[in-house]
């Protein structure tokens, strides 16, 4: 069954590992017969900073308001980023922060204690790269990012989450690096 799939790049460069990965998800998903949009934030333009918190409405730069589109298209969102001081960079922490808002991607309930989850029927995959290696990253460090980026879509209503690592990115051998390009080329072509 052929899906609409978001792909989004967290790290601020197409030309990366992470962009690479990308790169290998989309053709293994379109060679699926899925139709792939690409969202790279380090090529949008807004101010990542929610200045006022939750107090006032800040206003959507146009790249938003067409991520929003894009959220709203997708059927299924995969997110693409190095996990760096353990945890999502702050470019696609951002993001989130401006682009996840009451009104888009949740609406509380009054006085309740209830919301609303308005990205419903979509799923998510997560992968991540890391200088750790991920049995290490996952016991010892206590996968900091995939509970926070998880947390995030489940409260929004994105259900199911699959997360991938690819790691330890920093010490590992070309070998190694063309053998993770070929997974995430399968797992785009397994959605």
């Amino acid at each position: 069954m052929k899906k609409k799939i978001l792909v989004i790049l967290g790290h601020p460069q197409k030309k990366s590992f992470c962009g690479s990965l990308a790169e290998r998800y989309m053709e293994g998903a379109k060679r699926r017969g899925h139709v792939v949009k690409f969202l790279a934030l380090g090529d949008i333009k807004f101010n990542p900073i929610l200045e006022s918190g939750y107090s006032k409405v800040q206003e959507l730069e146009p790249d938003l308001k067409k991520a929003q589109d894009m959220i709203k298209w997708a059927q299924h969102l995969t997110f693409i980023y190095p996990i760096w001081w353990a945890n999502l960079p702050a470019l696609l922490k951002g993001f989130i922060e401006r682009s996840f808002l009451p009104g888009f991607a949740y609406k509380f309930r009054g006085h309740s204690i209830w919301w609303d989850k308005y990205l419903r029927g979509k799923s998510a995959r997560i992968m991540a790269t890391s200088d750790s290696p991920p049995l290490f990253y996952k016991l010892i460090v206590g996968d900091p990012d995939y509970k926070s980026l998880k947390d995030t879509l489940k409260f929004c209503g994105v259900s199911p989450i699959d997360k991938d690592y690819f790691g330890s990115i920093k010490r590992v051998s070309q070998g190694k690096r063309n053998r993770w390009l070929k997974r995430a080329y399968k797992l785009g072509k397994k959605e």
